[in-house]
């Protein structure tokens, strides 16, 4: 054998080496959620009812609505979270902030200054389970 294929050979056996340590090595555990996370942060489109009408959130982290109203129906006017005591004018073709955090799992509802349009905030626990902005019509949550 030559110096070459020693060469060849060792510089296989660690290219070899390398790739079954990045595919097969140890992982990163993932980070547990805290207070100190980003905000969780959901535009939502206000013409006709609300779009996404229902925004699951991670319970105890920060939550930043951006209410935006593309209409000037009467109806649309205002949004109110009952529960949470939030009762906010939303001007027409304008973005409106609402921020707070669910404290603890659960249904968090708002609802148009008539009560005909309707939405909901599902907080629930845990990162795996909670996605912000998952999409229209939960079937439950825990």
């Amino acid at each position: 054998m030559s110096g070459v294929d020693v060469l060849v050979v060792l510089l296989g056996v660690a290219l070899i080496a390398g790739e079954l340590w990045f595919f097969l090595g140890p992982r990163p555990k993932p980070v547990p959620p805290t207070a100190e996370q980003p905000v969780q942060e959901v535009r939502i489109i206000v013409k006709g009812g609300y779009d996404p009408d229902t925004i699951f959130v991670e319970a105890g982290r920060p939550v930043r609505l951006l209410f935006q109203r593309d209409e000037t129906v009467e109806c649309s006017e205002r949004v109110v979270f009952e529960g949470l005591e939030i009762d906010r004018e939303l001007p027409a073709f304008q973005t409106t902030t609402i921020e707070f955090t669910p404290a603890e799992p659960g249904d968090y509802r708002f609802r148009c200054g008539k009560d005909v349009l309707r939405g909901v905030v599902v907080a629930q626990t845990g990162g795996e389970r909670a996605h912000a902005d998952a999409g229209k019509g939960h079937l439950s949550h825990a």
